[in-house]
């Protein structure tokens, strides 16, 4: 009789350890996410992965450069002609050569984190873009004074 009682438990926990076997694997093959694609333009485009930059709450002097992100989804090259900054606290860098249909472009800014408190500034894109020559990115956050508590 132990024989039989033990020769049962085998059997339904190797049928439990295979059922589990199984399902995990089910669970490893989850179909992959779509890839997003941007929508193509005629003539030159601009693709943001963000237009807006949120710096959090940072620490008073900490690192003050940040990077917009774009693709060009035209069909023509990309030509940034300008970056201004709302004030002279954001400084951005523009790209100098053209941006070529289907490349990758960044467009630098510059907050001076010596300044105390919370801010919200704009960076004006100017391009020859199709619909969109004049584009406007936002960056924002809080600088905390030296005597602030870190957390």
């Amino acid at each position: 009789m132990k024989k039989i009682v033990t020769l049962a438990l085998l059997i339904v926990l190797g049928i439990t350890n295979s059922n589990a076997q199984e399902t995990s694997k089910k669970v490893k093959k989850a179909p992959a996410a779509a890839k997003v694609s941007t929508p193509k333009v005629e003539g030159a485009g601009m693709v943001f992965v963000t237009e807006t930059i949120d710096y959090g709450t940072i620490a008073h002097n900490a690192e003050p450069n940040r990077k917009f992100e774009f693709t060009n989804n035209g069909n023509k090259p990309l030509i940034i002609t300008n970056t201004q900054g709302s004030c002279g606290c954001t400084v951005p860098t523009t790209p100098k050569e053209p941006i070529m249909p289907g490349a990758k472009g960044v467009i630098g800014v510059r907050y001076a984190t010596d300044r105390v408190g919370a801010f919200t500034k704009t960076v004006t894109v100017t391009s020859n873009a199709e619909g969109q020559a004049t584009k406007v990115l936002t960056i924002k956050g809080t600088v905390l004074p030296d005597d602030a508590p870190k957390s």
